[in-house]
């Protein structure tokens, strides 16, 4: 019972620096940034899945808060926010390492949620972007709305926000943690249909649980053969860790936020289904 407590803190703790760095970043342009540089910003956005694929491709889930958190202040677009939630890696890659059998297919999944984020990155900017964001002539009034930001040093505000986040983070670990142990991996692992060409729907429902055991779990169940390859990058590509959560706690719009949530599973399905055609 205490490891369970131990590890929703330090997997909250982890994510810390990100939650500092990007809020930092969003006071200062909020409160020094010249209306040239908000321009710029914005003209990069139409790129930003390539940038958002290969920053999410890094093992860590602080890169999906950080960017949950730049499109709550609309720096981002969705298309960015979901190339980033598709490629994040989160464990699985150490994991992966840990098992020498496993390591060849590290490269192709790597390359696949890459892809994956890319793609479906761009055609969310083409297809959704008008209905998901608004136009950004004050992009980070609604992150800020709230919270009296205008009054207190960059610093301070940075904190405030870091502090309330964090602790929406680790309540949600600890709720998702002692679940997790009560109901065992393997219930979980019995409740997928292994060789199925409907795996990967259940693979990427569960990868959208948001916490770092959602990887861990899908990516210990593949290296058992519990999973098939596709199945596995489904869950994954659809494990956006905590990033789910501040984007739900930051971004005021429910039902945005639920379609986002709904593209992210239907795009990591179709993946997990094409590479299960290909492998």
């Amino acid at each position: 019972m205490l490891d369970v407590f131990l590890d929703a803190l330090i997997d909250s703790l982890k994510t810390l620096p990100f939650l500092f760095a990007a809020y930092f970043l969003i006071e200062y342009l909020e409160h020094r940034a010249s209306s040239k540089m908000e321009r710029g910003l914005q003209k990069l956005g139409k790129f930003g899945p390539i940038g958002g694929a290969l920053l999410g491709v890094v093992p860590q889930c602080g890169f999906s808060v950080a960017a949950a958190n730049f499109y709550a202040g609309r720096i981002i677009t969705v298309g960015t926010l979901l190339a980033v939630f598709l490629s994040t890696s989160d464990e699985a890659l150490p994991i992966l390492f840990s098992h020498p059998e496993q390591m060849r297919y590290i490269l192709p999944m790597l390359l696949i949620k890459v892809a994956s984020g890319i793609v479906f990155g761009f055609l969310a900017d083409l297809i959704l972007q008008r209905f998901f964001h608004p136009k950004k002539e004050k992009p980070f009034e609604e992150l800020c709305a709230d919270c009296d930001c205008d009054h207190h040093s960059l610093l301070h505000s940075a904190l405030h926000h870091t502090i309330s986040i964090f602790l929406f983070i680790l309540v949600v670990n600890l709720v998702l943690g002692y679940a997790i142990y009560f109901i065992g991996e393997d219930r979980i692992s019995g409740l997928l249909l292994n060789g199925s060409v409907f795996q990967p729907f259940l693979t990427a429902l569960i990868g959208l649980i948001p916490n770092c055991a959602a990887s861990v779990i899908l990516t210990e169940l593949f290296t058992l053969g519990s999973l098939q390859f596709g199945s596995c990058v489904a869950g994954l590509c659809a494990g956006a860790g905590v990033g789910l959560v501040v984007l739900f706690r930051t971004n005021h719009r429910v039902k945005e936020n639920l379609a986002i949530v709904g593209t992210l599973y239907a795009c990591s399905v179709v993946t997990g289904m094409l590479v299960n055609l290909i492998f």
